[in-house]
This record gives C-alpha cells, sequence and structure tokens, in this order.
C-alpha cells in the first residue's frame, strides 16, 4: 500500500509517501511544501494545491493519512490551516485516493505505543522505523510521516475507527 501522510499547514505542509508491505516501510519521498509569509493567503493556497498535486500525481498513492482538526485558542490559524487541508483533501479527493484521518493521541499510540508521548519520542520512534539517518526536519515533516505509520499500523483494524480525543 503506498501512503502520503500530511502535516497540514498554510506556511508549511509537510509530507511523506512511504510504501508500506509485509510489515515493512519503504521511504519514496518526505519534505515540505512551503509559501511565503508576504504572498497573499489566496496565492498560497495556489502553491499549497500546486505542489500537493504535483506530489499526488507523482506518487500516486493508494490512501492519505492526515491529521483530525480541532481548535485551540487561536481561531485565525486554525480557520486558515482548515482552509489549506481543504485544498489538500480535495485535491486527494478528485483523483478518488482514500481519505483517513487521525488524532495526534491515534498517532503516538500507532507509532510510539503510547498515546500520550512527547513529540521528541515520535521522532526518534520514525527515525527507528523507517531506518533515517536523522530525524526529518521541519518538524512538520517528521509528522506526516508519523500519520503515515500510523495509517499503516491502523489501517484495517479497529484501532482506525476509535475517535480519540
Amino acid at each position: 500500500m503506498r501512503i502520503i501522510g500530511i502535516d497540514p499547514g498554510y506556511a508549511i505542509v509537510g509530507y511523506g509517501v512511504l510504501d508500506y508491505s509485509g510489515g515493512k516501510f519503504k521511504v519514496l519521498e518526505y519534505g515540505a511544501i512551503t509559501t511565503d509569509k508576504d504572498t497573499p493567503f489566496e496565492k498560497r493556497l495556489c502553491e499549497i494545491h500546486e505542489d500537493y498535486s504535483y506530489i499526488l500525481d507523482k506518487w500516486k498513492p493508494e490512501a492519505l493519512a492526515i491529521e483530525r482538526l480541532y481548535f485551540n485558542t487561536n481561531q485565525k490559524t486554525a480557520i486558515d490551516v482548515a482552509q489549506a487541508r481543504g485544498i489538500i483533501v480535495m485535491d486527494t479527493a478528485i483523483r478518488n485516493i482514500s481519505i483517513n484521518e487521525y488524532t495526534p493521541l491515534q498517532v503516538k499510540q500507532a507509532v510510539v505505543g503510547y498515546g500520550k508521548a512527547v513529540k521528541k519520542q515520535v521522532q526518534e520512534m520514525i527515525t527507528r522505523i523507517l531506518d533515517l539517518p536523522s530525524v526529518p526536519k521541519p518538524d512538520d515533516t517528521a509528522d506526516a510521516l508519523a500519520m503515515a505509520i500510523c495509517h499503516a499500523h491502523c489501517s484495517g483494524s479497529l484501532l482506525s475507527n476509535i475517535n480519540l480525543r
């Protein structure tokens, strides 16, 4: 199964593309789509669309693993992230790719085995599981890889249907 993990944002969209078969991972590509803070917001959304579409067309994933949004104290940021996330979901849906949402708790549980793990623990496990030379940077990229690993571990499992918050 080919999975793309996404950590949504509008300044940085982390992504990671993995193949998962027989309990083993193969890393195909990971990185970040970035937009400049001085670019008008609507143009930033266009840049995300163009770059993400290119990645989808290049790798043709079967599944998207993306963080389920939750609102924190900064509603303006949450709304802007939701708009960027909408572009990602739309681009994925147009290609008939399975869309799978996970909470941070589910990702930590699937990657580390502990739902309240700290970011450093998750990053260390990503590095080990994927046999990477170092922790992927920026953090958004590591988070996207964790999403993809989570989907690999949870797809076909009842864990993917549990709503953990």
